[in-house]
C-alpha cells in the first residue's frame, strides 16, 4: 500500500472541544485545512467524551463566538430543548452536539477530515514542526495544532511540557502546596471521569448491568448523601430519560495511577479499561440501590457499548511551556473587583470557578465565584495568545487543555466553553499566520484579535463585560474600545454606556424576550442575590415556590432593585430538576 502524503496550509490532530473549532475556524478563515481525529465524533467534551451538560460561559453576555453559535443550534436541533439539569443552564443528547460539528464541517469545501487515527510520528527541520506521520499516510502542513485530549504531540515532538503540580515557591499561586506531599504524588494530575448514561425505562424492565473486576461497593456509599437520589440523578439530567453519570463524590471520577496515561500504550491502555470498569461498577451500584427502573442507555454511542462514552472526560492533559504561562492570580478577580486583569493579548474569555477533581480529596482554593443572577458563577477572565505558542519551537500552536498554565489555573480553563473559544483563536491565527507567512510567535496579536471579534460567522469577545451581550448594536464598539484602551476597562465588569439599559428595556427587545411562559406572583429576597417567586397564576402552578435565575445582565439589576414581598410579572422557562425559574423578562404587578 502506498504511503499518502497530503500537503496542505493546516494540520489539526485530535477532534476534541478545542481541535474541532480550531479546524472550523481555519477552513471559514479561508486555510485549507486538514482536520485528523481519533473517535468518529467531533467535538471531545462536550460530545464523545460524554459530558453534554457544559459549565462556564452561561451568562448571554459570554455567550459567543463558536461557543454561542453552538448553543443556538443545539436549542433549534435538541428535541425537549436545554433546560433539564440543574449543574447546567444547556443539557442534550451528545449525539445532538456530535450532528451539529459534523454539520458544519460537512460544509467546509477546503476542510477535509480524516477520523480513527492517531499521530505517530511528529516531522521537525532546524527547530520547526513541519508535519505529523499516521498510520497510513504523512501530512506536510505550514502551521500544525496540537489539539489531542492529552498533548499527545508535545511528547512526540519532544516540547517542553509540564506534568503534575507545581509548588508555591514557582509563581507565589495562593493555593499551591509548599512542598511535595502524598497527595500530590498520588494524583498529579485531576481525575478523568469515563461518562456513562443511564436511562430512565419507565418501569423494572431495564437490563441487569453486571459488575466489573474489584467491584467494591463502599466507594460509592454516599453518592448522593447530602442530595437524595432523584436531585442525584438529575444532576445531569438529559433529554429522552437519560442521566449523565459524571458524579465527583464517592462517583466516578478515577485517578488511581493516572501517570499511566503517558507512561506507555500498554500502560495507557490498563488505566482506560481500569476507568471504564470503575464507571461501570458505578452504574451496577446505582441500578442495586434504585431498582430495574434504571439500566444502561441503548443507542447512543456510536459503539459497542453505547452507553458508555468514546473516552474519557480528560481534565488535564500535558501542559505546554509557552511564551507565557496562565496562573492562579490571572484568574482571580483584581481587588475590588469582579473581573481578572485583562491579558493584553487576550484572544478568549472564560468565567468558571477553579474547580479540581481528585477521589477523596478537596483542595482548598482561592475563591473566585460570585452570586449574580440568582445563583453562584464564576468571575471572568481571559486567556492570553502567548500561552498557545511555545517557547523554543516554531510551527505549532496547542488548541486544548494543553495550553500553558498551572496546575492549579487548569481547574478554570480546561472547560468546555472556554476551551472552544481557545480552539477557535488557535484556528483564526494559524490561518492569519498562513496569510502572512509568519510563525505564531510573530503574528500580529492586535490584527488577530480583531480578526475574532469581526468573524463573519462566529464573532468572539475576547473582553469579558457582563452587560453587554452580543446581540447588542454597541458590542463590537465597546469591545474594540477596551481592546485599545486596557486602561479604561472597568473592573465591576459593566460596560457604563447608558445605551445599555435603553437597548434592553425597548419595545422591541421585550417582544422578543417574552415569547416564554408568563407567571404572577409574590417576589421574596431570601439574601444578597437569592431570590424565590411563589406562583399564583397561572392555576396549573397555584402556590409553587421556585428559585429566580437569569442569564441576562439587565434581569440581573432588576431583580437587585425589587423589594421584599413585591408582585411581579415573569417571562421564561421552568426547571424542574433545579427547582428554578430560568427569567427572560419581568416587570412589576399590575403590568
Amino acid at each position: 500500500m502506498t504511503h499518502q502524503i497530503y500537503i496542505t496550509d493546516v494540520l489539526v490532530v485530535g477532534g476534541g472541544t478545542g481541535g474541532t473549532a480550531a479546524a472550523i475556524q481555519a477552513a471559514r478563515r479561508g486555510a485549507n485545512t486538514i482536520l485528523v481525529s481519533e473517535f468518529p465524533w467531533l467535538g471531545g467534551m462536550l460530545t464523545s467524551a460524554g459530558v453534554s451538560a457544559p459549565d462556564g460561559n452561561e451568562l448571554m453576555a459570554f455567550q459567543t463566538g463558536l461557543w454561542g453559535a453552538f448553543l443556538q443550534e443545539l436549542q433549534q436541533r435538541q428535541p425537549g430543548g436545554l433546560n433539564n439539569s440543574w449543574v447546567s443552564f444547556f443539557s442534550y443528547d451528545p449525539h445532538v452536539g456530535a450532528e451539529i460539528f459534523a454539520d458544519w464541517v460537512k460544509d467546509l469545501a477546503n476542510l477535509h477530515w480524516i477520523s480513527e487515527q492517531v499521530p505517530l510520528e511528529v516531522l521537525q527541520q532546524d527547530g520547526c514542526i513541519t508535519g505529523v506521520r499516521f498510520a497510513d499516510f504523512t501530512v506536510q502542513a505550514k502551521v500544525i495544532l496540537d489539539g489531542t485530549e492529552l498533548g499527545d504531540l508535545l511528547a512526540l515532538a519532544e516540547i517542553p511540557y509540564r506534568w503534575g503540580w507545581e509548588l508555591q515557591s514557582e509563581w507565589g499561586e495562593p493555593s499551591a502546596p509548599i512542598e511535595f506531599n502524598p497527595i500530590t504524588n498520588r494524583y498529579p494530575v485531576q481525575s478523568p471521569t469515563w461518562v456513562v448514561l443511564i436511562q430512565d425505562f419507565g418501569a423494572d424492565v431495564a437490563p441487569e448491568i453486571p459488575p466489573s473486576p474489584n467491584y467494591d461497593p463502599s466507594l460509592f456509599v454516599g453518592a448522593w448523601k447530602n442530595y437524595g437520589a432523584e436531585k442525584f440523578l438529575n444532576y445531569g439530567r438529559l433529554p429522552g430519560n437519560l442521566f449523565m453519570i459524571n458524579w465527583p463524590i464517592c462517583g466516578n471520577d478515577y485517578g488511581e495511577g493516572v501517570e499511566r496515561l503517558i507512561e506507555s500504550t500498554s500502560s495507557k491502555h490498563d488505566f482506560l479499561q481500569e476507568c471504564r470498569w470503575h464507571s461501570q461498577n458505578f452504574a451496577h451500584f446505582i441500578q442495586n440501590q434504585l431498582g430495574r427502573r434504571y439500566g444502561l442507555a441503548v443507542q447512543v454511542f456510536p459503539h459497542a457499548h453505547p452507553a458508555f462514552a468514546l473516552h474519557p472526560y480528560y481534565r488535564e492533559s500535558r501542559r505546554l511551556v509557552g511564551l507565557t504561562t496562565v496562573r492562579e492570580q490571572d484568574i482571580l478577580p483584581v481587588a475590588g473587583g469582579r473581573v481578572a486583569a485583562l491579558f493584553p493579548d487576550s484572544i478568549a474569555i472564560a468565567n468558571y470557578a477553579n474547580d479540581h477533581h481528585y477521589p477523596g480529596f478537596d483542595l482548598p482554593l482561592q475563591p473566585k465565584s460570585i452570586r449574580w443572577g440568582g445563583r453562584w458563577t464564576g468571575t471572568p477572565f481571559t486567556i492570553p495568545y502567548r500561552c498557545l505558542v511555545p517557547a523554543t519551537t516554531d510551527g505549532l500552536l496547542v488548541c486544548e487543555k494543553n495550553i500553558s498554565v498551572s496546575h492549579i489555573a487548569n481547574g478554570a480553563t480546561r472547560l468546555q466553553p472556554v476551551v472552544l473559544g481557545i480552539g477557535q483563536a488557535a484556528g483564526m491565527a494559524a490561518a492569519m499566520c498562513v496569510e502572512l507567512n509568519c510563525q505564531p510567535r510573530d503574528l500580529p496579536v492586535k490584527a488577530l484579535q480583531e480578526a475574532l471579534l469581526q468573524d463573519q460567522h462566529a464573532p468572539a469577545s475576547i473582553i469579558p463585560l457582563f452587560n453587554l451581550a452580543p446581540d447588542h448594536p454597541e458590542w463590537l464598539q465597546w469591545q474594540t474600545y477596551y481592546l485599545h484602551e486596557p486602561q479604561a476597562y472597568p473592573h465591576n465588569g459593566n460596560c457604563p454606556a447608558s445605551s445599555v439599559d435603553n437597548y434592553y428595556s425597548s419595545d422591541s427587545y421585550q417582544v422578543l424576550s417574552r415569547s416564554a411562559d408568563c407567571f404572577t406572583g409574590m417576589f421574596h429576597v431570601a439574601n444578597q442575590h437569592d431570590y424565590s417567586f411563589t406562583i399564583t397564576f397561572p392555576p396549573a402552578n397555584l402556590g409553587q415556590s421556585w428559585q429566580l435565575v437569569t442569564r441576562r445582565s439587565h434581569i440581573d439589576a432588576q431583580l437587585q432593585d425589587l423589594t421584599h414581598q413585591q408582585h411581579i410579572t415573569v417571562w421564561g422557562h421552568l426547571n424542574y430538576s433545579g427547582n428554578w425559574l430560568l427569567v427572560e423578562s419581568l416587570e412589576l404587578y399590575p403590568s
